[in-house]
């Protein structure tokens, strides 16, 4: 008895009694334990079927105890002994059958044996794809091509649900992976007729083609044609030696026939000639991963799994290799199979196989598809996940425009890129193939269109995910060392809602996103030389240590930006060249040095420094310009903390007044100044107000940090007006956005107010618990001032502290 036989005599058995039949896996090791000596081993054969060597030994294990369940005769089964065992049982319990030769098992009455209950790994999570299937049927499809890229579980998908549709019998073609070594569709048909239907095929193709349809329109037939992508071109029609397929395609599509064929490739079949519905299997879900994983005792970090499941796309080849390689090589310890090689996702051999095979393949294919998808790998696919069409046609540049489009298409027709709705990304696996593959020069060009690109893309900032669109480009320069261009990115001017000539760093804090454009700016700021950029960029950092609270921080690097800026414009007077508005943005960029050095002095109670400060801006107001509200702001809260009323009403009314018509609105930061200054006064419904403006305008600019600021100040104001409640609710509010933000000074300044209203309930722990908050927070800023005020208030009632010290702790959360 040949191999395949003894494999069709066993699997013959195992549908008899209702069980899952031996995957390609077994089959392979099923065929190599039959030849002896002569077989390949384990290595041998994960090596050629694309599975590590782990998951073949345990692959072989659970063979030999279904196997030795089978066949039931007190032996166990095992690789040196299977051909012995399985003629013994075909002597002793088979039949033939006179007119076909095909083996029928005798009736054999076993109960379902928990070792032949073992379920298929490769088929979790597919039941909602056998109903998609189900529909299209359903809908009159007789061809299905079901497609995606390698590894994803077709073939046993195709598999499982021809299996489980109650058709007379399945047929299959399993076409070879190399194009010269597909059999001739003439052998296979033939083959078909005698062994399946025991019909003789006919003198030519036409006259055997027309005999199996006749047996396809008096039996329910499924029908698997697998691997199809080895007969298709680049434009994924048929090639010329294997055009006789499309005769086969419109037969098996005949309305005619009871039969439903699925047809697996890896590429979209495009021949007009015949016709085809289209599934795209996707990825399986993680939690099917997880499922996955834990039946088989690995131990499941939550992180871990989320990671490897994205990078490799829910793949379930993949899922098959990297379960094999934790559990041999690291206890069942995802987490630890994570830390080492998370950054190399590609390490494994067989995962890097697998992704490679379709790379080449693509290569020797549609060259120029294969350039686009190499080129693909310079964008990110993180802050901004996914790419739209004109994304793609710009790394194009060196294919004429008519036929870019056409390009894209065939790419999406290899499964190699995932799209939805005219967007498309790349899963990191894939891009890390293409990003290794892409020559130097293709790289440099590639991430310049691409920055050009998002640069080009976003003109004004409506959204969150219109200010990481337009920060891209800085990403892209960055992967090429344009650090001055980077630079550009981040001081580039961009219109916001509500506001003109921004800079997108500066839009970017506004919108939350203090953490990640200090890790920008200080990831580039050692490599720029420029004096002029180098004065922005310390600017944006200054403005983004403050808000965080990392006051001395902030000072420091806008004393850095004044001397750059100053510094750059000795340069401007002395050059001929024109400046290009350079001089304008120094000029303010000096000057909002020193108005928020001001503020931060402020922040730090430091109210002598601060109004030394702001004095000397008003007296030279005239070189101000656009900044001279900011000065009005500070002076007038000043003037109120330190008890100078007329001056700071005569100041805070005027700009409650122009309010509108000026830049005092903006997102709302010098309205909470403007609020704080009329609590000081005793106007308490101005206050309230101002407040609710800014938190207004806070949440139009999505600047959560300046919401929380004016949380704290409502607050404040209700503990003044014995509406606790309200103050704590507020509180709560604030203190939850400034968690997420990590503004520390803010923070402990909403501690304070919490101690303070705690302490007018008569909560004395709380109290205490809050006033402690505030006093190591302000301590790790070095904010001297803060923590004798958090003292003072911590030892006496609220109404014995001093005038000064209880204005500035309840009005200074600027």
């Amino acid at each position: 008895m040949e191999a395949d036989q003894a494999l069709d005599f066993t699997n013959s058995l195992l549908v008899a009694r209702n069980l899952k039949t031996l995957d390609n896996l077994d089959s392979a090791i099923f065929r190599e334990a039959w030849q002896g000596v002569q077989g390949r081993t384990y290595q041998q054969v994960a090596e050629s079927e694309g599975y590590g060597v782990g998951t073949v030994k345990d692959a072989a294990s659970n063979l030999w105890k279904r196997l030795s369940a089978l066949f039931g005769e007190g032996e166990k089964v095992k690789k040196d002994n299977l051909q012995a065992v399985v003629d013994r049982y075909w002597r002793s319990y088979s039949k033939l059958e006179p007119q076909s030769g095909q083996i029928v098992p005798a009736p054999v009455s076993v109960g379902l044996d928990s070792d032949l209950e073992i379920e298929n790994p490769n088929f979790l999570g597919r039941f909602g794809a056998i109903e998609d299937l189900n529909t299209l049927v359903a809908q009159g499809a007789k061809v299905i091509v079901i497609q995606s890229a390698g590894g994803m579980g077709k073939t046993t998908l195709a598999r499982q649900y021809l299996k489980s549709q109650g058709f007379d019998r399945v047929i299959e073609l399993l076409m070879a992976k190399e194009t010269e070594n597909i059999t001739a569709l003439e052998s296979a048909i033939e083959e078909w007729l005698k062994q399946d239907f025991q019909e003789e095929p006919g003198p030519d193709f036409g006259v055997t083609l027309g005999r199996l349809k006749r047996q396809l329109q008096t039996h329910k037939v499924g029908v698997l044609i697998d691997n199809l992508e080895a007969a298709l071109d680049g434009q994924g029609k048929f090639i010329e030696p294997h055009r006789l397929y499309v005769e086969l395609l419109r037969v098996l599509a005949d309305a005619a026939v009871q039969s439903v064929t699925l047809i697996t490739s890896r590429d979209r079949l495009c021949d007009s000639d015949v016709t085809v519905e289209h599934y795209l299997l996707p990825g399986l879900d993680v939690e099917v991963w997880q499922q996955f994983f834990g039946d088989r005792n690995i131990n499941i970090d939550p992180v871990a799994l989320q990671e490897m499941h994205k990078v490799y796309g829910g793949n379930a080849k993949a899922m098959g290799i990297l379960w094999g390689t934790i559990r041999e090589n690291f206890d069942g310890d995802m987490a630890a199979y994570w830390l080492e090689n998370s950054d190399d996702p590609l390490v494994e051999t067989d995962l890097k196989n697998l992704v490679t095979s379709q790379f080449n393949r693509l290569q020797e294919l549609d060259p120029e598809a294969y350039q686009l998808l190499c080129r693909l790998g310079c964008y990110r696919y993180q802050d901004v996940p996914t790419v739209p069409t004109d994304g793609l046609l710009c790394l194009l540049w060196d294919v004429p425009e008519a036929g870019r489009r056409q390009i894209i298409k065939s790419l999406l027709h290899r499964s190699l890129v995932e799209s939805q709705k005219g967007e498309y990304w790349l899963h990191p696996a894939i891009r890390e193939e293409a990003v290794d593959r892409l020559s130097p020069g293709d790289w440099e060009t590639a991430n310049r269109k691409a920055a050009e690109f998002w640069t080009e893309s976003v003109e004004t900032i409506e959204t969150v995910e219109d200010a990481l669109k337009a920060f891209e480009a800085y990403y892209h320069y960055v992967a090429i060392s344009c650090f001055e261009q980077a630079a550009s990115i981040i001081l580039k001017k961009i219109n916001i809602q509500f506001a003109k000539d921004y800079k997108l760093g500066r839009a970017l804090y506004k919108s939350g996103f203090l953490q990640p454009i200090i890790s920008a700016t200080t990831r580039i700021v050692n490599n720029v030389t420029s004096d002029y950029y180098l004065s922005g960029l310390y600017s944006i950092l200054g403005v983004s240590y403050r808000i965080l609270g990392d006051i001395n921080q902030a000072i420091e690097c806008h004393q850095i930006s004044e001397r750059k800026a100053t510094k750059s414009l000795q340069s401007i007077a002395k050059s001929s060249e024109p400046e290009n508005g350079k001089q304008a943005n120094l000029e303010f960029w000096k000057l909002n040095a020193a108005i928020n050095i001001g503020f931060c002095q402020i922040e730090m109670c430091e109210l002598e420094s601060a109004l030394e400060i702001f004095v000397k801006l008003k007296n030279s107001r005239e070189e101000i310009g656009i900044n001279s509200y900011s000065i009005d702001v500070g002076l007038a809260f000043l003037n109120s903390c330190v008890g100078v009323k007329k001056a700071a009403f005569e100041l805070a009314d005027k700009l409650y007044v122009d309010r509108e018509d000026s830049q005092l609105v903006g997102t709302g930061y010098k309205l909470v100044f403007l609020a704080a200054t009329y609590k000081n006064l005793g106007e308490t419904e101005k206050a309230f107000s101002l407040y609710h403006q800014a938190i207004a305008q806070a949440d139009q600019n999505q600047y959560n940090t300046i919401k929380a600021k004016a949380l704290s100040g409502v607050a404040a104001l209700y503990r003044e007006r014995g509406e606790f409640d309200q103050a704590l609710l507020h509180l709560a509010e604030a203190i939850e956005i400034l968690d997420r933000a990590s503004a520390k000074l803010d923070r402990a300044e909403a501690y304070y107010q919490l101690a303070l209203t705690e302490q007018k309930l008569g909560n004395i722990e709380k109290t205490q618990e809050n006033f402690d908050r505030a006093i190591q927070l302000f301590s790790e800023m070095d904010a001297s001032k803060q923590v004798e005020k958090v003292q003072l208030a911590a030892t006496k009632n609220l109404e014995k502290i001093p005038n000064q010290s209880r204005n500035v702790a309840t009005a200074s959360d600027g």
